[in-house]
């Protein structure tokens, strides 16, 4: 099925990342304008761009906490494609050490929903400012959460609640807005739960570690990248989702907040996709990087 993206503008924020660099892949395929985002991966997002093809691609740098910074990038978009029709806003952090709310700091609580919250508005303003301006049609806003957000994650307070953030309120307040807007956008979000990335090589080296995941999971394995990207660009497409706003698609294998299998009912190693491409091996919560 043609998903509509020749010739559209796709800005993907932590394009330098396994998920990021899957999402970027995909809507390139398709035949999209990609803008690869990045914070400090400046080598993996050159890299990308190089193999996505510079014609059809632009590596952009900054730092999506600062609003100066957001617009300068989107103003470079501009420049180089014109409008930017789709935002995928995958970039953010997952704090790799199990804080307690009781023992957390509160300035890694600040970072935290800095980095995953704050940003994310700051590029969806961005955004539909340019939708707003220049009267784009069809817009569409993906993004990133977190089964987090679903089911909470102990020892990830700030995290759990960053990404809740984005899929509910953010998300369903941001949807009637967007649908004012021009020609009517639309904004969604997907959630993935333990996904095959760069970013946490040693939950998945550790056994431990994937059988209690794995033991959540009715389909007994974790998600590669490509599994996030088709998703994302399911969403994103207006041919496929046109009539699809404001929804919450949980790309986690059917992941559940109980227990449902014992350890001697899991495979580890058939669990764990092999790596498709540069991304690497790790299992991690989405997003890569401001």
């Amino acid at each position: 099925m043609d998903l509509g993206f020749t010739g559209k503008t796709v800005f993907v924020s932590g394009a330098s990342g396994g998920i990021g660099q899957a999402v970027a892949r995909g809507f390139a395929a398709e035949s999209a304008n990609v803008v690869v985002h990045y914070h400090t991966n400046r080598a993996a997002a050159e890299t990308l761009t190089r193999e996505l093809g510079q014609q059809s691609a632009l590596a952009v740098q900054a730092d999506l906490t600062d609003q100066s910074q957001v617009a300068q990038a989107f103003e470079l978009v501009a420049d180089r494609f014109g409008s930017i029709e789709i935002l995928v806003a995958n970039a953010g952090i997952w704090p790799p050490d199990h804080v307690s709310i009781a023992d957390m700091a509160y300035e890694q609580w600040l970072a935290t929903l800095d980095a995953n919250l704050n940003s994310v508005f700051l590029s969806c303003r961005q955004f539909l400012r340019q939708v707003i301006e220049r009267k784009i049609d069809d817009s569409s806003i993906v993004l990133i959460g977190s089964t987090a957000a679903v089911f909470g994650e102990a020892g990830h307070g700030d995290y759990a609640t960053s990404k809740s953030g984005l899929a509910y309120g953010f998300m369903l307040s941001l949807k009637n807005e967007m649908a004012r807007a021009a020609g009517g956008g639309r904004i969604n979000t997907v959630c993935p739960g333990w996904t095959v990335t760069p970013m946490a090589s040693k939950f998945v080296d550790d056994g431990q570690s994937i059988k209690r995941a794995l033991s959540t999971i009715a389909l007994r394995k974790v998600a590669s990248p490509e599994d996030i990207a088709h998703a994302v660009m399911f969403l994103a497409s207006s041919r496929a989702a046109g009539h699809i706003t404001g929804q919450v698609l949980t790309v986690s294998g059917g992941m559940e907040g109980r227990k449902l299998y014992d350890a001697s009912e899991l495979d580890v190693a058939r669990a764990v996709p092999s790596p498709s491409g540069p991304s690497g091996r790790g299992a991690r919560r989405a997003g890569e990087g401001l």
